[in-house]
């Protein structure tokens, strides 16, 4: 095998496991957002702040994972820029994905459902490439 055919598959592996390790971040960040509106709702707060406040922490959390472990990169307010343009980005896709699913199919959950791959790969990809680069 060639050095630079060694070199490909060595730095594919990478990605893989780096990959991995993105889809792992945000599996915790899943449930540090499910986890906290739930204590939050079994608290009797109003359902939107519990919401609300859920998916910031896990906003928070899914950031200082992916600088710190996915993407090994510093922290700063333009990064967190960066990032937060994803998190609008992402939202886009999702809403477009649900919206068709519902004109084409009358399911927006098989459109949600749709949505999470896109989003996972396009948060990877930005992340890897422009936000932490």
């Amino acid at each position: 095998m060639s050095v630079g055919r060694l070199a490909s598959r060595l730095g594919s592996r990478l990605i893989s496991r780096q990959f991995a390790v993105y889809v792992i971040g945000g599996v915790l960040c899943a449930l540090v957002d499910i986890g906290l509106m739930q204590l939050l709702l079994s608290k009797g707060a109003p359902a939107t702040a519990a919401a609300s406040a859920g998916f910031v922490a896990g906003l928070l959390v899914n950031y200082a994972f992916h600088s710190r472990v996915t993407f090994s990169a510093d922290a700063s307010p333009a990064r967190f820029a960066r990032f937060l343009c994803l998190v609008g980005i992402n939202w886009l896709l999702t809403i477009a994905c649900v919206a068709l699913a519902q004109a084409t199919l009358g399911s927006p959950l098989a459109g949600k459902i749709l949505s999470l791959p896109l989003v996972a790969v396009n948060g990877y990809l930005l992340g890897r490439y422009w936000i932490f680069k």
